[in-house]
């Protein structure tokens, strides 16, 4: 297989200009990967900054609702900034120092990866930008409030349908003008390599976590493991656990928005109508995937109620794996997602975020199937709170109609 390949996915298709800027990464992450202390380092770092390793909680309640395996929660809304995405941007701002470099640069749909990239450069002393789509701007304010007292300059992103690729390609344009001082921390396992390979590696632990918390809590493997699915970090955090046992069904869930026959959706792997748009293989942003695109090559609009899923592109790992049997991809509305999520907090006392809720919508459907003593893991990805405004529009809130009046038009997701 061919470096940066993942079976017929993958590669580095980027500008000339850019060219010795990836070869410097490819070198300082092959070197840091090399390095086991490297890997204690960060592993150190994630116990004492970030509530490493995060809490495998049993959904007792849940589990009696729907009568079937044991229903477990992997928390990652417990690690610090909300979602899992500290993982890879603690490990990244790691290897930035290790470069030299003063300044980082990210991308961000759903913002936690914004806070993210802003907390790490807060504590490692680099100046930050980070590009968001308008779109995203707007249904995201307590993220876009965040990022910026820790010091990031946010940059709303006006051009393309305002959303996460636009963002991405903006991050692209600040790299290429500033690469000598900047890393690109790039917040999902897209992109050219070594960036697929690099943020997997940082998330998979994840899954080192869970293996070892299931044997501990049931005493045995799972049955399936679900996670949503945007870019696919999160969801390859924890396969990465599994991936390796037959026994073990891996089932990714991609946003069905407005429905899968409506056009207005984000799924690139799951299954679609006969007659829909569906996606296929492409080369954009640097590598080669599945792309929701016209016949033109020309990138369709994505919608989903989460802003971190709504992407035309997805992990050239996670294509692979799918095309090879090893993942199972599904997909789930809005209506089913703010379903999910309601039952979720009113039974557990939990709020999912709105990525993470798509997870929880599959594993309700299937966990009555499976007999008690099987168990299930969902992968909570992130918390809710960061979805507060358009949780409550979705649920036509009082409060928030209030609050709309209240504070104008720029608060509408």
């Amino acid at each position: 297989m061919k470096t940066g390949y993942y079976g017929n996915w993958g590669g580095a298709f980027v500008p000339e200009i850019l060219h010795e800027t990836f070869r410097q990464l490819n070198a300082f992450f092959t070197e840091a990967q090399a390095d086991p202390a490297f890997w204690r380092q960060y592993v150190d770092l994630m116990g004492s900054y970030s509530c490493r390793p995060t809490p495998l909680t049993f959904a007792e309640n849940l589990t009696r609702r729907y009568g079937g395996a044991r229903i477990y929660i992997k928390r990652e809304d417990l690690n610090h900034t909300g979602a899992h995405k500290a993982n890879n941007v603690m490990g990244q701002g790691l290897l930035v120092r290790r470069m030299g470099k003063t300044r980082v640069i990210a991308e961000t749909g759903a913002g936690q990866h914004g806070v993210a990239t802003a907390t790490m450069a807060a504590k490692f002393g680099f100046e930050c930008t980070i590009y968001m789509g308008e779109e995203d701007v707007q249904r995201q304010r307590p993220n876009v409030f965040w990022m910026e007292k820790l010091g990031a300059t946010v940059v709303p992103v006006t051009s393309g349908s305002r959303t996460l690729k636009d963002a991405i390609n903006e991050a692209f344009r600040d790299w290429v003008a500033n690469m000598d001082s900047t890393h690109y921390v790039m917040g999902t396992v897209c992109g050219p390599h070594p960036f697929p390979t690099m943020v997997a590696w940082f998330q998979k632990i994840i899954g080192d976590e869970v293996r070892g918390q299931i044997m501990a809590a049931h005493g045995r493997l799972p049955a399936r493991v679900y996670a949503c699915v945007g870019g696919g970090s999160n969801a390859m955090g924890i396969f990465q656990g599994f991936i390796d046992d037959p026994g073990v069904e891996l089932v990714g869930v991609e946003a069905g928005g407005k429905g899968l026959d409506t056009g207005q959706h984000a799924t690139r792997l799951a299954t679609l109508p006969a007659g829909a748009p569906t996606a296929t293989p492409g080369v954009a942003q640097g590598y080669k995937t599945m792309f929701l695109q016209d016949d033109d090559g020309q990138m369709l609009d994505t919608h989903s109620v989460a802003a971190g899923l709504d992407y035309i592109g997805v992990s050239p790992m996670l294509a692979d794996l799918c095309e090879r049997g090893l993942v199972r991809c599904t997909a789930a509305t809005d209506t089913e997602v703010m379903e999910a999520l309601q039952l979720t907090m009113a039974s557990e006392g939990i709020i999912p975020a709105l990525e993470s809720a798509h997870a929880f919508v599959q594993a309700f459907k299937e966990a009555g199937e499976l007999p008690p003593d099987q168990a299930i893991i969902i992968n909570q990805s992130g918390r809710g709170d960061k979805d507060i405004f358009t949780i409550a529009h979705a649920f036509n809130d009082p409060s928030w109609k209030e609050f709309i009046r209240s504070k104008g038009e720029e608060y509408t997701p």
